[in-house]
C-alpha cells in the first residue's frame, strides 16, 4: 500500500511520517534548514508479514501545490494531517479538494499536536474536520488524535493504517505496466535510476520499456520495490528502476514522464475529458481558458474548450477538450486537476475520456454520443456502448492501447460482449452483432436488387456497394467484411468476390446458346502457350471466319462476367492470364534491390514482344497495380487483388 500525506504547512506531516517509520522524509538540505517540505519525500514502514507500507510526504505550502499533485497520483490511501492547535486551514481545504478531484476514496485523518490543546479544543477541531470532509469522497474517514512529541495516539493510528493495508483492494495486474516518474538520478556504480508509483501492471528485471512521451527505449537492470530489491514491481508498489540503453541519462528523463510497456506509447496533445469546477471558483471555465494541467506526475500548460453550451459554472460538471502545449502520456480514465496560470488556486479536475480528441467537429451529436459511451466507468460497458454508436466500429488495438489493456484482457472483454471481430491488417475491428447482421442483410438485398436490374453484369463494384450501404464503413474494413462473408467457416458463402466486383454467390452472367458456342471456339485461341500473346479481334475474326463486331460483342459479354480483360483496344486476355502476369511482375519487383523493374525485363519473362509488354504494363498502370517512374515500375501491393491475383 502507498500512503500519501496531505494538509496545511507546519501541521506535522513529515514529523508524523518520521514517528511512524523512523525515516526522515525531508531529504534536501534546504528542507532541513527551513523545517518545511519543499519536494516529495519518501519513507517505508516494514510490516510483520514481510510487506512494507510506502509513504509519500508532500509539501503543505501553497507555493508547492504543484509538487504535492505530482505525489498524489498513484496513492492508495490519504493521510490527512490537521494540527489541533490550528484546525482546518486553507491548504487543508485545497488538498482535500484535490484528493476528491483525483477520485481518492480511502483516508485516515490524523489530528496532530494534541499535546498542545485541551479536550474542548480537540472536540471543536474534530467537528471542523468532519464538516470539511462532508460531501467529499473521504467523508466518514476515521479520525485519530496523535502527538509526535508524547507518542499519544500513535499506536492507534498505526493500527488503523495496518488494518487499511490488509483490506487494500488488489490492483489489476492484467493491465499493461505504467510507472509515474517523480525522480530521476544517477547512482554510482549503477547508472540512471527512476523512482515512482506503479499504477498498473507489473515489470520484471530484463523487461524492455519505453519512457513516454519522449519515446526513449530502455531495459530494466534492477528493481527496488517498496525499498527492497525485487525481481518484479507490481501495481501498488513504489519502485526504483535502474534503466539502461542508448540515450538513457539523468537529463533525458524527468518528473512527469511515464515508464511503460512499449505497446502503450502513444503521446497526445489533445484530450476530451469530464471536468468538475470547484464551487469556490469565482467564475466559470470558458472557451480557450489557459490553465495548468496536472495529470499523473506531469504538469503542462493547456487551454480548455467547453464542449457544451457556454462556460462550465462553479460547482458544475461538463465535458471539455484540453489542448496541451506539449505532449503527455496518459490512459483513458486517468484523473487530472487544473489550476490557474498563476498557480495560486485549484480550479477543478476530472477524468480523461478520450486521448484522440478531434480538432474539428468536436461538438457534433455523433461525437458527443461517443463521449457518452466512453464515459462509462467500466471499460467493458464503454466498449459495448461504443460499438453501438456511430461510426459503429472500434479498432480494438487502439482501444486497448488507450485504455491500458493487455491483449488477453481485450479478448476476454470482446468475448464476454459477444462482439464480432473483423481482422483488418495487423489489427482487428469490433462490431455489434446486431449492426453486423443488419449490414449483411442490407448488402444481400442491395446485391439482389442490382442483379435484377443488371442481369448481364457480373456484379456491382466494391466501392459503389460500400457507398450505398449504412453504416458507411472505411474501405479497408469493408473489404475485410466482404472477404469474411465470402469465406465463412461453417456454411456456404452468400457472396462472391471477383476482382473488383461483388455478387451473390449464386449469380452468373449467362450468354445465349449462340454466344456460348462462339466463346467455346474463341477461348482456345487465347489460352495455353499463346496466353501471353493472344490474337486480336480482327485476327480471331479472320481465323474463325466470323464478323469482327460479333467477336467483339462476345468478348464484351464474357468480360462482364469476369472471364477476360481488354488490355488494349481489341486485345483481350483471360482474367487468369492477367492474374498470372501480375504474379510475374510481383516476382520481378521482389527480386530487384529497390523493388523496381523495367519493361524489357517484363517482356523477357513473357516472351511476347516489346509492344505487347508495354501495353500490358500501361494497363496495370491505369488500374494502379503498378506505379511508373520514368522507365521503372514498382508494385502497388494494395491493388494486387484487383484481378484476383491475391487472396
Amino acid at each position: 500500500m502507498i500512503v500519501g500525506t496531505a494538509g496545511h504547512i507546519d501541521h506535522g506531516k513529515s514529523s508524523l511520517v518520521r514517528a511512524i517509520t523512523g525515516v526522515d522524509p525531508d531529504r534536501l538540505k534546504e528542507e532541513k534548514a527551513r523545517g518545511i517540505t519543499i519536494d516529495l519525500g519518501f519513507a517505508y514502514w516494514p510490516q510483520p508479514d514481510g510487506s512494507a507500507i510506502g509513504f509519500v510526504d508532500v509539501p503543505g505550502h501553497e507555493r508547492f501545490v504543484h509538487t504535492m499533485l505530482a505525489g498524489a497520483t498513484g496513492i492508495d490511501l490519504v493521510l490527512l494531517v490537521v494540527a489541533a492547535d490550528d484546525g482546518v486551514m486553507p491548504q487543508t481545504r485545497e488538498h482535500l479538494a484535490i484528493m476528491d478531484l483525483l477520485g481518492l476514496r480511502r483516508g485516515v485523518v490524523a489530528l496532530t499536536k494534541v499535546d498542545l490543546v485541551d479536550a474542548a479544543r480537540l472536540a471543536t477541531v474534530r467537528a471542523e474536520v468532519e464538516a470539511a470532509l462532508h460531501g467529499t469522497a473521504l467523508a466518514g474517514s476515521p479520525i485519530a488524535p496523535v502527538s509526535t512529541v508524547t507518542g499519544e495516539g500513535l499506536p492507534e493510528l498505526e493500527a488503523l493504517l495496518a488494518a487499511e493495508a490488509n483490506v487494500t483492494t488488489l490492483r489489476r495486474e492484467a493491465g499493461l505496466f505504467r510507472l509515474l516518474v517523480d525522480r530521476c538520478f544517477t547512482l554510482s556504480g549503477a547508472g540512471t535510476v527512476v523512482t515512482g508509483s506503479v499504477v498498473a501492471g507489473s515489470v520484471a528485471v530484463g523487461d524492455e520499456v519505453v519512457v513516454s512521451p519522449s519515446g526513449l527505449t530502455a531495459r530494466v537492470r534492477f528493481i527496488h520495490a517498496q525499498n527492497r530489491p525485487a525481481e518484479r514491481g507490481r501495481a501498488g508498489d513504489r519502485c526504483a528502476l535502474n534503466l539502461a540503453g542508448p540515450g538513457v541519462a539523468k537529463d533525458a528523463i524527468r518528473r512527469g514522464d511515464v515508464v511503460m510497456d512499449p505497446r502503450l506509447h502513444a503521446p497526445t496533445q489533445r484530450l476530451d475529458a469530464e471536468l468538475r469546477v470547484l464551487p469556490t471558483e469565482p467564475k466559470g471555465v470558458g472557451l480557450w481558458m489557459p490553465v495548468w494541467l496536472h495529470l499523473g506526475s506531469a504538469e503542462v500548460a493547456a487551454r480548455v474548450v467547453p464542449l457544451g453550451d457556454g462556460a462550465i459554472r462553479p460547482g458544475q460538471t461538463g465535458r471539455v477538450q484540453l489542448v496541451l502545449d506539449s505532449p503527455i502520456a496518459a490512459v483513458a480514465h486517468d484523473r487530472f486537476v487544473i489550476r490557474d496560470t498563476s498557480a495560486t488556486r485549484t480550479i477543478g479536475g476530472g477524468r480523461v475520456l478520450d486521448l484522440r480528441a478531434p480538432e474539428r467537429r468536436r461538438r457534433t451529436p455523433e461525437r458527443l454520443a461517443q463521449l457518452d459511451a466512453l464515459a462509462h466507468p467500466r471499460v467493458e460497458d464503454a466498449l459495448a456502448a461504443l460499438v453501438r454508436t456511430a461510426p459503429f466500429h472500434v479498432p480494438l488495438g487502439a482501444f486497448a492501447r488507450d485504455h491500458g489493456l493487455a491483449p488477453t484482457d481485450l479478448v476476454r472483454i470482446a468475448d464476454a460482449q459477444a462482439l464480432i471481430r473483423v481482422p483488418v491488417g495487423d489489427d482487428a475491428v469490433a462490431m455489434d452483432p446486431a449492426i453486423w447482421l443488419a449490414l449483411k442483410q442490407n448488402m444481400l438485398a442491395a446485391l439482389a436488387a442490382w442483379h435484377e436490374s443488371n442481369p448481364d453484369l457480373v456484379g456491382v463494384g466494391l466501392e459503389r456497394l460500400r457507398l450505398q450501404l449504412e453504416p458507411r464503413l472505411p474501405a479497408p474494413l469493408f473489404r475485410a467484411i466482404l472477404q469474411a462473408l465470402a469465406r465463412p467457416p461453417a456454411s456456404a458463402p452468400e457472396i462472391a468476390l471477383q476482382g473488383a466486383w461483388v455478387r451473390l454467390a449464386g449469380h452468373e452472367v449467362r450468354l445465349s446458346p449462340e454466344d456460348e458456342a462462339l466463346w467455346a471456339r474463341i477461348r482456345p485461341l487465347i489460352e495455353g502457350e499463346e496466353r501471353f500473346r493472344p490474337p486480336r479481334v480482327r485476327d480471331i475474326a479472320s481465323l474463325l471466319d466470323v464478323e469482327e463486331p460479333r467477336i467483339r460483342r462476345t468478348f464484351k459479354l464474357t468480360g462482364r462476367r469476369g472471364e477476360v480483360d481488354e488490355v488494349a483496344h481489341d486485345h483481350f486476355f483471360l482474367r487468369s492470364t492477367v492474374a498470372e502476369m501480375i504474379a510475374i511482375a510481383t516476382q520481378l519487383a521482389a527480386g530487384a534491390p529497390k523493388g523496381e523493374f523495367t519493361a524489357a525485363q517484363f517482356r523477357d519473362r513473357l516472351d511476347n514482344g516489346r509492344k505487347v509488354a508495354i501495353q500490358i504494363l500501361e494497363f496495370f498502370d491505369r488500374h494502379g497495380v503498378t506505379m511508373r517512374r520514368g522507365d521503372l515500375r514498382r508494385i502497388n501491393r494494395h491493388r494486387l487483388d484487383l484481378f484476383g491475383a491475391a487472396a
